[in-house]
């Protein structure tokens, strides 16, 4: 790592350490866990991927998807059966895994099985969310993950870095998924991503800023076009690629062996072929810059 690359401190998921000077982490799924056999078919072609570019691998995946633009879409198999699930996936793929959680009263059970709790971005100024994750993360010894509000400055991650350092968890990573703009875009501000990847937590810890993570897939949605939300995936490798090059410490992206057919999120996840390719060339990116 050159000396004008930000710091920050190390985020460990499981065997997966996350930060400056560690691998480009990729934490990659389906947007739902529909049913075992995707999770295990999609987990496994990733994990095949990233092993053969020497980049580490975080299993991803919804059991619940709450914030769904119409009270039609399906909402996913349940927090019973989709924890029973992660606990096949982790133990047949020997990877750590995360989910998002949308309920205080659901952070223990979750944290019991899970490696890395997700804030999602709209609930990320949910103080008791925020804090009841952050207290199942540390007594469990697993991480937590904030999304930025589509409606915050980088900046304003310092509040919810705050929270949930002050209840007690530390092993903190943020994600950065695109910022409203107003006329059905997200827009990505990589200046405020490299601010955020120096975001000044020194009123409340001493710690290094939290490591930053960039959600490829979602950063390409076009939100409130329609009954669904719509997407822009064919830009998805244009937008990893910036990011990795920007120095971001991992990568989220949702792949579906047929995303047209998914039960979320249809319009932004990649298929097999698409994942393969942004990895490699992220990977080339990543590894390059490592180098020098």
């Amino acid at each position: 790592m050159s000396d004008h690359e930000p710091k920050t401190r190390t985020c460990a998921v499981q065997s997966v350490l996350i930060g400056s000077g560690h691998p480009l982490a990729i934490i990659a799924g389906p947007c739902t866990l529909e049913s075992l056999e995707l999770g295990l078919e999609v987990g496994r072609h990733c994990k095949a991927v990233c092993e053969s570019l020497g980049l580490p691998y975080i299993f991803k995946a919804s059991f619940d998807k709450a914030n769904r633009s119409s009270i039609n879409s399906k909402r996913g198999i349940g927090i019973e059966q989709g924890l029973e699930h992660f606990a096949t996936i982790k133990q047949e793929l020997g990877v750590p895994t995360t989910t998002d959680i949308h309920a205080p009263e659901h952070a223990d059970a979750i944290a019991e099985v899970v490696d890395l709790i997700q804030i999602p971005a709209f609930l990320c100024r949910q103080t008791d969310l925020v804090v009841a994750s952050a207290q199942a993360a540390k007594a469990h010894g697993r991480a937590v993950n904030i999304k930025k509000g589509q409606f915050l400055s980088p900046g304003e991650m310092a509040g919810p870095v705050r929270k949930a350092t002050e209840a007690g968890c530390e092993n903190l990573m943020l994600t950065e998924r695109g910022t409203f703009f107003g006329y059905h875009r997200l827009v990505n501000d990589f200046i405020g991503i490299a601010d955020m990847m120096e975001l000044d937590c020194s009123k409340f810890t001493d710690l290094a800023p939290p490591p930053v993570c960039f959600d490829v897939t979602h950063s390409t949605q076009l939100p409130g076009s329609g009954e669904q939300t719509g997407g822009r995936p064919d830009r998805a490798l244009q937008l990893a690629k910036a990011a990795t090059a920007l120095g971001v410490h991992a990568l989220f992206i949702e792949c579906h062996p047929d995303p047209k057919n998914a039960w979320s999120d249809g319009a932004t996840q990649v298929d097999f072929e698409h994942f393969e390719r942004i990895l490699s060339a992220v990977a080339r990116i990543h590894h390059a810059a490592q180098a020098n």
